[in-house]
């Protein structure tokens, strides 16, 4: 039987993953990240620079302390010269923002409840949803933003 890491990340390469690679991002193969719930796509950009799309996710378990509870996932966007997104950079082009954050308070759209945001789901149709809400905001805002071609002023 597939984890419920496993099958985020099936699911999450079904749900973003044709758009992401035709994007140049990559899902990166990192077993014990992913196995503790980190999926991360990558893309080398100009400079010597890298852009990361990072899926963190929180499964929660029925059970005496979280009945009822639902799993959920945040996504976080970093544009960094290391070959971590959560590695200290100081390069002049660095920058990293959860999703939520950069649609919301940076762009100003209030498409999201607030910019702290993390998408919530009990079902694997709730799952795919979450997924393509959160795939299309990376796709608009995200990845033109990684790329400099987007920018919150404009």
């Amino acid at each position: 039987m597939a984890t419920a890491q496993e099958t985020f990340k099936t699911t999450l390469m079904t749900v973003v993953g044709q758009a992401y690679e035709a994007a140049g991002y990559q899902l990166e193969d990192l077993p014990v990240q992913q196995a503790s719930g980190q999926f991360r796509f990558k893309k080398p950009l100009d400079d010597d620079l890298k852009g990361f799309i990072e899926y963190q996710l929180l499964h929660y378990v029925d059970s005496e302390w979280a009945a009822g509870m639902p799993s959920r996932f945040r996504v976080t966007l970093t544009r960094t010269d290391q070959t971590n997104p959560r590695s200290k950079s100081d390069h002049t082009a660095y920058v990293q923002r959860d999703l939520g954050t950069l649609v919301v308070e940076d762009f100003g759209v209030g498409i999201l409840p607030s910019g702290n945001h993390w998408w919530q789901f009990k079902n694997m149709d709730q799952l795919g949803k979450t997924l393509a809400e959160a795939g299309h905001l990376v796709i608009g805002y995200g990845i033109p933003w990684l790329g400099g071609d987007l920018e919150p002023d404009e």
